[in-house]
């Protein structure tokens, strides 16, 4: 069977499968578009927040960052992963006891404010909306590659998938979609993984394969690797290349932004109890680890295996001829994420560091996890696998985010302030007409993504970071925080952050019109990518001198807080 024809099948069995859950939960009411309900069992829910928290940016572009990054793109592991710890010790459980649907609710109600609430909005709008020009950017590539199509079209037909089973379902339809997503992007990750492990070192374990020695000549194998890079001119792969200053500043905007995401957050609103908001992030965190501890191995092996395509003999030797090239080289130049020219005209395609001799004109980070099977050879079933799982890790997290927008527009801005009289048929007709304008505008924004899929979603998580999370924090643990400080705070890390990104980035990510880039940034050596926490840093500054200069909550307000950091049923302190 054509490799075209076994993709097609088998991604078209997964979608049936998402659509078919979709209709099955659809959505009823508003408590089970926004919240599912409140009846996931938390091992669900964190196998649920595993899929919606794995996106092409773990999936696709993650391996891809690592493989051409080195060690200075681990700050991605583990921010993103530490991020978890810090929503389940000072977030969630409390955040579930509040009993709202919304991060913008919690905002406006706990700091008593539709101002509060409406600023939240925007901060969440910006922050999803950047998150999922990601998503987008990894459905166009994975859609592009394997089914013959342009990265356009690709990203056109996701855009179409996601706007029927989001659209329809609501949260109670993603949750269980997401459910069946984790299962299929888990396996499509971790049995290539195990096939080039075992035929790299021999080792089944990806993981510990990259701390092996090679089959092949018996070296280790980040040692081969480092060798085989350096004699093309790049930069050691386990060396340290960037400041220690941005990778702590990166790795901290990571992990706070992590616990500021509106949509993550909003998956703790799903469970039955308290308890029950701890427990799904101590699972969700174990879903996570299964592919965050597959993802080194998977980045280092897709580099080696890459410049061995291009140097089939070795550096010392000659380059690839064109009429050599393999198939995957072919099926990736048709949709423009990757391109050669033969400059000097020796019908060799010569790739180096040097771009005076390099030859590989293009080559997008993004692809190379969904082509690492066909580099390695493995068999067309695991190739298919690996489509749908790249769709599926994509398709989960963009709908997550639109969720979290649509939510935001409709029970936020609409039902709490433009209307409050709003019936709950046309609350949840507002919810989906502002999914699909989301969806459109992300899918419009993903033709020209700021870098990527993983360096986009990086800039999500600073937004988030230096926005939301002080804000949320603060409610959570300062009975002295005020609505202007909260206030004051929002608006002063969203705007020095945003404007930080677009002077690197280019303004409304439009390309051209940027001012610095992340090779030479405005401030020391802080990239755009790291600045979130900068932000964070501002936001609380400003938040603390603005509630300390201005009057105290109301005493209601401060009995709230009080009262969210009590386990139920506690008793007052004894003396002992």
């Amino acid at each position: 069977m054509e490799q075209f024809t076994l993709n097609l099948i088998v991604v078209g069995l997964t979608f049936a499968l998402y659509v078919g859950i979709a209709i099955w939960a659809r959505a009823g009411s508003t408590s089970e578009f926004y919240a599912a309900g409140r009846g996931v069992h938390p091992v669900l829910n964190g196998m649920a927040t595993g899929a919606d928290w794995m996106s092409a940016a773990s999936f696709i572009s993650m391996a891809g960052i690592i493989a051409f990054g080195g060690y200075d793109t681990s700050a991605y592991l583990m921010g993103w992963t530490g991020g978890y710890v810090l929503l389940a010790m000072l977030l969630a459980p409390y955040l579930r006891k509040f009993g709202k649907f919304t991060v913008p609710e919690f905002i406006g109600d706990r700091f008593y404010s539709q101002t509060a609430r409406l600023i939240a909005v925007i901060c969440l709008i910006i922050a999803s909306v950047t998150y999922v020009i990601g998503q987008m950017k990894g459905v166009g590539v994975a859609f592009s590659g394997f089914l013959n199509m342009s990265y356009e079209m690709g990203l056109w037909t996701g855009a179409l998938i996601v706007a029927v089973y989001a659209v329809l379902g609501g949260m109670k339809g993603i949750t269980y979609t997401q459910v069946a997503q984790y299962v299929v992007l888990i396996i499509a990750y971790t049995i290539p993984a195990i096939f080039i492990s075992l035929t790299i070192t021999g080792n089944p374990i990806p993981a510990l394969g990259l701390f092996s020695n090679t089959a092949a000549e018996g070296v280790p194998l980040l040692e081969k690797l480092d060798t085989v890079i350096q004699d093309l001119g790049f930069a050691s792969y386990t060396a340290q290349t960037d400041t220690t200053l941005n990778i702590f500043l990166f790795t901290l905007s990571l992990m706070i932004g992590t616990a500021g995401l509106p949509h993550v957050i909003v998956r703790f609103f799903t469970v039955p109890r308290v308890a029950d908001a701890r427990t799904s992030a101590g699972w969700a965190l174990v879903f996570i680890a299964l592919l965050y501890l597959t993802a080194p191995a998977v980045g280092a092996m897709a580099r080696l295996n890459f410049v061995d395509t291009m140097w089939p003999n070795g550096p010392q030797q000659d380059a690839i001829a064109i009429e050599e090239m393999p198939n995957w080289v072919q099926n990736w130049e048709r949709t423009g994420l990757l391109a050669f020219e033969d400059k000097n005209g020796d019908g060799r395609i010569e790739y180096w560091a040097d771009e005076e001799k390099n030859e590989a004109v293009k080559v997008d980070q993004d692809i190379m996890v969904l082509a690492n099977p066909e580099i390695a050879g493995l068999p067309s079933w695991v190739i298919a696998l690996v489509v749908a799982g790249g769709l599926a890790a994509a398709l989960s997290t963009a709908a997550g985010l639109l969720m979290a927008i649509s939510s935001a527009v409709s029970h936020d801005l609409i039902k709490s302030m433009i209307n409050p009289d709003i019936s709950e048929k046309g609350e949840l007709m507002a919810a989906r007409i502002s999914m699909l304008v989301a969806i459109l505008a992300a899918t419009w924004l993903g033709l020209n993504p700021p870098g990527f899929a993983a360096q986009t979603v990086a800039l999500a998580f600073g937004i988030a970071a230096a926005s939301l999370f002080p804000a949320i924090l603060m409610g959570i643990f300062s009975k002295r925080m005020n609505s202007q400080g909260a206030i004051a705070g929002m608006l002063a890390g969203l705007l020095v952050t945003v404007i930080y990104i677009f002077l690197h980035k280019g303004w409304f990510f439009i390309p051209g019109t940027n001012s610095f880039t992340d090779d030479d940034p405005l401030l020391l050596s802080i990239k755009s990518t790291s600045f979130g926490a900068v932000g964070a840093m501002i936001n609380f500054v400003v938040a603390y001198v603005v509630s300390n200069a201005t009057q105290e909550p109301p005493e209601e307000v401060q009995d709230l807080v009080e009262s969210i950091r009590v386990p139920k049923g506690a008793g007052a302190a004894q003396a002992h």
